[in-house]
């Protein structure tokens, strides 16, 4: 399971260049914020067993893209849910909860 937050709009990139190369470390800080919440609050809110897909789940940020992800294998299944089992989403709830404070979080970096 993976999530991916990409800032890559055109009118964006466009006001980037006008602004020249001080917005462009902003909006990298403010998406690594952003990630890091998004990775924290899936963390705790995936489902526990064993723990083993709590502790496989991290994040990366390079530039103006950022993943989380879990790598226990199987944590795309807790998420959608399977024929013998509900979902139990994690990932889209953070999302959902941490995707909007993107803005402000870049704004603290200017």
């Amino acid at each position: 399971m993976e999530i991916k937050v990409k800032i890559d709009d055109k009118e964006v990139r466009a006001n980037m260049a006008k602004l020249g190369d001080k917005f462009k470390p902003a909006m990298e800080a403010g998406l690594r914020d952003t990630i890091i919440e998004i990775t924290n609050d899936a963390i705790k809110g995936s489902p526990v067993l064993t723990g083993n897909n709590r502790r496989s789940i991290a994040f990366e940020a390079k530039e103006l893209t950022a993943a989380t992800f879990s790598t226990s294998g199987y944590g795309g299944f807790l998420e959608t849910g399977t024929s013998r089992m509900g979902a139990q989403p994690y990932f889209k709830p953070a999302l959902d909860k941490n995707l909007p404070k993107l803005g402000n979080n870049i704004k603290g970096h200017m």
